[in-house]
């Protein structure tokens, strides 16, 4: 398996990772501008993009993950949760599917509460046994911080689905597995990220904060410090969902 993160715009953090034995690859989380540095991570690993994936439709950054497929020929995916939200035809995936990306397996995980349609990624490679390697945690789970849960205007039930997907979805992950979040510090997603950009499923249950509130005290906190929203934040969403300006 190879694997690359990419630190980009607006504290964004991108994926480029799959099996070079068989040549096939997804991207995640593509940043609009982005395109080419995908493209061209291809072209030098002798890969083809099979997938791209957004882990949810953004509210922080213009996504460039429908460009880049159509630039590739790949398949542009986001979970079936979106079907009601988004203006165009994609991929959808659905909760416990698996991706088969040559070696690497991807299950894909919902995990509702920062948005309705965001997901995780955990990922396996199949040549060194069936435990996984990695999440790709999206916005659902930062290092030190959750996502915000007012994007859709319900915040304190969001808030509580968010608190059922990191407890029934994320936590009982094993302790050493990696997590590679969607952002870090200086991200409008969450509030207190931090500045790493990797951390396991284990150093987050002893020292993210968040993580160590009871349901009740994880909506009360979340409700209470929602960071605020910027100026362009409903114009992004608007253009990712592909609606009209």
């Amino acid at each position: 398996m190879f694997f690359k993160q990419l630190a980009t715009r607006e504290a964004s953090l991108s994926y480029f990772f799959g099996c070079a034995g068989l040549g096939k690859a997804v991207a995640v989380d593509v940043v609009a501008g982005d395109e080419e540095w995908f493209v061209k991570q291809a072209q030098e690993a002798a890969v083809q993009i099979t997938h791209v994936i957004d882990t949810h439709v953004h509210a922080d950054h213009y996504s460039g993950g429908r460009e880049l497929a159509r630039m590739v020929g790949a398949s542009y995916c986001l979970h079936e949760a979106a079907r009601d939200l988004v203006a165009f035809e994609f991929e959808a995936l659905k909760d416990g599917q698996w991706l088969d990306i040559g070696n690497v397996k991807i299950e894909v995980l919902h995990t509702p509460g920062h948005t309705v349609d965001s997901m995780c990624l955990l990922v396996k490679d199949a040549r060194h046994g069936d435990a996984p390697w990695f999440v790709v945690t999206g916005d659902t789970l930062f290092v030190g911080a959750v996502g915000r849960p007012d994007l859709a205007g319900r915040e304190e039930e969001m808030a509580a689905m968010l608190w059922d997907s990191l407890t029934h979805k994320l936590l009982s992950l094993p302790n050493e597995l990696e997590i590679y979040p969607g952002h870090q510090a200086g991200s409008a997603c969450g509030a207190g990220l931090s500045g790493k950009p990797s951390s396991t499923i284990g150093f987050e249950k002893r020292w993210n904060p968040v993580l160590l509130l009871e349901k009740a005290n994880f909506v009360d906190y979340l409700t209470k410090e929602v960071p605020p929203r910027r100026a362009n934040m409903d114009a992004m969403v608007r253009a990712n969902l592909g609606l009209a300006a």
